[in-house]
């Protein structure tokens, strides 16, 4: 059997199977709160919510993965700076270590890039997301609002020219602390 992945929108009949597949990916993770799925949503009832950058990956029908970019403000002073928040990427226990989370992360930055986004910001493993180009935000100037290790807070430039001299703290929408 060919399996074949196709990555697309979110639909409002994937809610459940997206909620159960965000529970079971961070079920076994060291450092979750295993309580992702209910930030995703309350992330798709806020202001931050982009449908275009709320995705699932489906092989043969099934939802094997699930990535939600959000809106979020880098502040510098009276400086706001316009970013998102790539919270959460999940792999079904299932379909992990096939690429499918690779799929997703670079399928959102192209869309993300596209909508004219410049940067993308994360709190996730140092090992995993710099081979998608993120780097420590403490290199821009980037700084989140909560005491965390410096490797685990990055960012991806996605347009340099509209990055520009992006700096600052974080500000997270409020349904990330909800």
């Amino acid at each position: 059997m060919n399996s074949h992945l196709i990555i697309r929108q979110e639909e409002t009949k994937d809610h459940k199977a997206v909620f159960n597949l965000v529970k079971e990916a961070f079920a076994a993770m060291e450092h979750s709160d295993h309580k992702e799925q209910y930030l995703v949503e309350r992330l798709r009832n806020s202001d931050a919510f982009i449908p275009e950058l709320s995705l699932v990956a489906e092989i043969d029908g099934q939802i094997a993965g699930y990535i939600l970019l959000t809106r979020l403000a880098v502040k510098d002073g009276i400086r706001q700076f316009l970013s998102l928040a790539l919270a959460p990427v999940a792999v079904h226990p299932a379909f992990q270590n096939k690429g499918i989370g690779r799929s997703l992360i670079e399928h959102a930055h192209h869309i993300a890039d596209n909508l004219g986004y410049s940067s993308v910001i994360l709190l996730g493993h140092a090992d995993y997301y710099p081979r998608f180009g993120y780097v420590p935000t403490v290199q821009y100037g980037i700084k989140l609002p909560f005491d965390v290790p410096d490797e685990n807070c990055m960012v991806k430039v996605l347009n340099p020219d509209t990055f520009g001299d992006t700096k600052g703290i974080v500000e997270y929408p409020g349904a990330f602390f909800e």
